[in-house]
């Protein structure tokens, strides 16, 4: 089998980029191909892989505005030449399952969602003034034509899956992403004052940080959180003193702090949501909005706790409960649910649609 992934951009390290570095590993002689790639961010996570990116790599430092080259994504994406593989995986957060194979060769799309920025949550962007209307319109029509290029598409989780029936009116096979192998550290000898709840999210609007932030601010819990973003400057101006921002943090540091803390807050709705498994694999309970992924793995009252709505009073109301129940949880019945969803199973579940 010649077996090329295709991956949007390798900028940061997020959940797309975690499933991208267990794809290398399944098949560590397949190139990867991308529009545009950080030289940093490829020299730690992927020092062996071999990286063909599209002719946007050559504007000055690309990855830093790569969101302004958008506009050309589509024709750099379609411009890869594939033609030597019979097999294509695509990698894809919005561009990348739009790539053209010869008719012999295989595509899976591991499609992680329709963008919502062209979908559900296309006003919300307008109303920020990310891009234009009429761009948008553009590239919603060219998303849903290239939804039909793939043979098949894979999704991360059952939510996913409904809404690339809804938004492409296609089937998907569901393959959860792989979590991270965790460092286990005694939560007593990390050398962190425990007692604190967690958020691990970047720092953008909608992961709705500025609602945890008013809840906490009144409840006058201690909260730490790990991400950087865009809304970092303006989240610290609003934070209260109980409330730490601590910037991007290193793997080993975000065990520690997973070890040490009381409880996982994920504020907004997730379609699968790697950080709610990441705290479960320490044994930690996670409290979660009742919507997307949080529902497919979060076990209510035995992993964690869910809140209804997102509004302060709602996310105070779980987070008292959750502090209230700290006692009834079983780190070890929590950390056994979430090797369900461990690289081992992830790598099996992708080797039976590739079979030798």
């Amino acid at each position: 089998m010649k077996l090329a992934i295709v991956h949007d951009w390798i900028i940061d390290i997020g959940g797309a980029e975690r499933v991208l570095i267990a794809l290398h590993r399944l098949w560590p002689t397949a190139p990867i191909y991308t529009l545009v790639a950080k030289p940093d961010t490829v020299r730690t996570w992927l020092p062996d892989a071999t990286i063909v990116t599209s002719g946007l790599q050559r504007f000055p430092r690309a990855w830093t505005y790569h969101s302004l080259l958008a506009p050309l994504m589509p024709a750099a994406v379609e411009s890869f030449d594939l033609s030597a593989f019979d097999t294509v995986i695509s990698s894809s957060v919005l561009f990348s399952k739009g790539v053209v194979v010869r008719p012999g060769t295989r595509h899976i799309s591991y499609c992680y969602s329709p963008s919502r920025m062209l979908w559900d949550r296309s006003a919300a962007y307008e109303r920020r003034g990310v891009f234009s209307r009429l761009y948008r319109h553009g590239l919603r029509l060219w998303d849903a034509a290239a939804a039909q290029r793939p043979d098949e598409l894979v999704a991360v989780s059952a939510t996913s899956a409904s809404r690339i029936a809804k938004y492409y009116r296609r089937s998907a096979v569901i393959v959860p992403p792989p979590t991270r192998t965790v460092q286990r550290f005694d939560e007593n000898r990390t050398g962190i004052d425990g007692g604190f709840f967690l958020i691990v999210a970047r720092l953008v609007p909608h992961k709705e940080l500025d609602l945890v932030i008013g809840a906490f601010a009144k409840l006058r819990y201690r909260l730490v959180i790990v991400g950087d973003g865009p809304l970092r400057s303006r989240l610290a101006r609003r934070a209260s003193e109980n409330i730490t921002l601590m910037g991007a943090v290193s793997d080993e540091r975000l065990d520690e702090l997973y070890s040490a803390c009381q409880a996982v807050v994920v504020p907004n709705e997730e379609d699968w949501g790697l950080t709610a498994i990441e705290a479960m694999a320490h044994g930690k309970p996670v409290l979660a909005l009742r919507r997307g992924g949080a529902t497919e793995t979060i076990l209510e009252g035995v992993t964690g706790e869910f809140f209804d709505d997102p509004i302060p009073e709602a996310l105070a109301d779980g987070i008292k409960r959750i502090k209230g129940s700290m006692r009834s949880y079983d780190p070890e019945y929590i950390r056994a649910h979430a090797s369900q969803w461990n690289t081992e199973r992830f790598e099996q579940r992708m080797r039976t649609l590739f079979p030798s």
